[in-house]
């Protein structure tokens, strides 16, 4: 698990923006910013670069972690995939949901 210090050592790795912090649990954990979400997968804003096909899990603050798969990346950040599992769509849900809480 990252410790803030480690966070706070290699701002270069932080998400601009004002999403809510993720982790990404990869080779080491990484900050990112959950920018979609759906039981299918996500986009994650992030300055990493990961290797296609890495499996990786996405911890969220509110609504816990899942296993994904990275499938692509673009300038900002990862595309990930989901199994589309119970597990997914609930993980995709409570992100969703806590996001309505905060707006309201």
């Amino acid at each position: 698990m990252a410790s803030g210090n480690w966070l706070a050592k290699d701002r270069t790795l932080l998400p601009e923006g004002r999403r809510p912090l993720c982790l990404l649990l990869a080779d080491r954990p990484l900050p990112v910013a959950l920018r979609e979400v759906s039981g299918a997968g996500a986009w994650i804003e992030t300055h990493a670069r990961l290797d296609m096909g890495m499996a990786v899990t996405l911890r969220h603050p509110q609504a816990g972690t899942v296993s994904a798969e990275v499938i692509g990346q673009d300038r900002q950040g990862l595309h990930l995939r989901f199994d589309r599992s119970e597990t997914s769509v609930a993980f995709a849900l409570a992100v969703i949901a806590t996001d309505m809480r905060k707006a309201g």
